[in-house]
């Protein structure tokens, strides 16, 4: 059995250990599984081909547990097989941002771009690209990241464009 420390990513509040093993992301089921709104047991991993699915001991909430862990391909079955509409943002999700920045942590040399995560307090994170040693945030995730306070809380309304902005030049000083 693999002992193996994750990558840990939140989407809504809750929380999905990942690893990166031998060149392809995988995904806690049991994790997953509450994302997706389906509870993702043995029986159900089962119907995955065997190269879908692995146990490993990884290293969750401070010790080594015994994990059902699915790959990327069958992350996509699994959510596939149990279609919810509501579940397309989890699989772009998945796709941009877990899959992207767990890739990109595997590259060597600082000279390529990288996607990474910042976090907020009050569980706001926000995907950024790294490059020539600058962290770039897109656009559309400016608003909800300005929206808060210096304290980090958030506020119930998205900003309009001109007061993201207003408030970007006022925080640079300008």
């Amino acid at each position: 059995m693999t002992y193996c420390s994750p990558t840990l990513f939140t989407y809504h509040n809750r929380h999905l250990h990942t690893l990166w093993l031998e060149s392809q992301a995988w995904f806690c089921a049991h994790e997953l599984g509450r994302m997706a709104g389906r509870f993702f047991d043995e029986h159900g991993i089962r119907k995955l081909d065997p190269d879908q699915h692995r146990t490993v001991q990884l290293l969750r909430y401070g010790k080594y547990q015994k994990t059902a862990m699915v790959s990327e391909s069958g992350a996509y079955t699994l959510l596939a097989h149990h279609h919810i509409p509501e579940n397309r943002h989890l699989r772009r999700w998945l796709t941009h941002e877990v899959v992207a920045v767990l890739r990109d942590g595997q590259m060597n040399g600082d000279e390529a771009p990288r996607l990474g995560q910042m976090c907020w307090p009050g569980g706001r994170t926000a995907t950024l690209l790294y490059w020539q040693s600058e962290p770039w945030m897109k656009m559309r995730d400016m608003p909800v990241m300005l929206a808060g306070d210096e304290a980090g809380v958030a506020v119930k309304r998205r900003m309009s464009w001109m007061e993201c902005a207003q408030r970007a030049l006022r925080l640079h000083g300008v």
